[in-house]
């Protein structure tokens, strides 16, 4: 059942989505073993089309950002250039939204790609190819950092190697960000959010944002953990809020990983339910950091595995209920629209 858009007036740019087609691979992938296992099987492809029919259901989305996903990564040449085909790709695909053929939301307005920071400072080449090719859209790299020791935790994502935030290769790559103005991206989960205090204080000149609250965990040795582990979540993201270079993306909660109750593809929760699941941990980090370093993301079509495009943003609004208007303007539009530099969005 279509829920009734709540303050569909309220403009939001969409900090955070993928586009992908693995619709060819799909049809071969191995039995599912692992929750997340789901998101390629519920949505194999993502594109334009897919993404403007979201932002186009009810609410006043008037910009979007794209945030690498592996996806259309170049053929052949060198590896490490191999992730720029992503940002040639999406490039052409804001251009189009650009147009006004397909409506008026700029989808892309905003490019976030990857490099592999363990280049060091080989790495620089590569960010300089993705500035190119971003065509004044390249806004700065994710690397994902997320580990931990449990298999079942991460499951096909859980290929990156531990200690990253500290890794002298990793920093050297990090140190070339501020001279060409470009932030950092970081998706780490619970356990490992202490780490990205000495990585952020290292370097205070770069802007970076922890993608989807810092991702609680709910799965293998933390399964039913969720309420006892809050308070050490919970303080682990007022540290980071101490370092005002650091930024909080507020959503990721639809994903398999937190594993809340009432939750899960065959389970399509209200945005009232989904509201009061998100709450504690949504509100605890506006209160560390601020309306003005928080924004409210999609992360879809991965937190498609949890609710609808509408009834997301249904549950943050009512979320943000009780916060003031010029906290609203921040929360759903203008801490992206500064953090991104988009020019012309809102």
């Amino acid at each position: 059942m279509t829920e009734t858009i709540l303050h569909p007036e309220l403009p939001i740019i969409d900090p955070h989505h993928h586009l992908w087609d693995w619709s060819a691979r799909v049809p071969h992938l191995p039995p599912q073993t692992h929750p997340f296992d789901a998101i390629l099987r519920q949505s194999p492809r993502y594109m334009l089309e897919e993404l403007l029919a979201d932002t186009g259901s009810g609410h006043n989305v008037v910009g979007t950002v794209f945030v690498q996903c592996g996806a259309f990564y170049r053929a052949d040449g060198p590896d490490a250039m191999k992730p720029v085909g992503e940002t040639e790709f999406v490039n052409g695909v804001a251009a189009m939204a650009a147009s006004g053929v397909y409506g008026s939301t700029k989808a892309c307005a905003g490019i976030v790609g990857h490099a592999d920071l363990g280049l060091g400072d080989a790495v620089a080449a590569v960010l300089d190819a993705h500035i190119a090719a971003g065509n004044g859209r390249f806004r700065g790299i994710r690397h994902m950092m997320a580990h931990d020791p449990d298999p079942a935790v991460l499951g096909p994502l859980g290929h990156a190697a531990p200690g990253l935030c500290s890794d002298a290769q990793v920093r050297a790559a990090v140190g070339h960000f501020a001279a060409r103005n470009l932030s950092l991206d970081l998706w780490v989960v619970e356990p490992q959010l202490p780490e990205l205090v000495g990585l952020a204080r290292a370097f205070p000149d770069v802007p970076m944002v922890v993608d989807h609250v810092g991702t609680p965990l709910g799965l293998g040795v933390y399964a039913g953990k969720q309420q006892e582990r809050f308070a050490g979540w919970a303080k682990a993201i007022r540290a980071l809020a101490d370092l005002p270079n650091v930024h909080m993306k507020l959503g990721g909660l639809g994903m398999p990983f937190p594993s809340l109750p009432g939750m899960g593809p065959d389970i399509r929760p209200s945005s009232e339910q989904l509201a009061a699941l998100w709450k504690p941990y949504i509100e605890t980090c506006i209160e560390a950091f601020g309306a003005n370093r928080c924004m409210f993301e999609s992360n879809f079509p991965v937190d498609r595995w949890g609710a609808d495009y509408p009834t997301l943003w249904n549950a943050f609004k009512r979320i943000a209920a009780g916060a003031s208007d010029a906290e609203k303007a921040d929360l759903f539009a203008g801490t992206a629209n500064r953090f991104y530099r988009l020019e012309g969005v809102i």
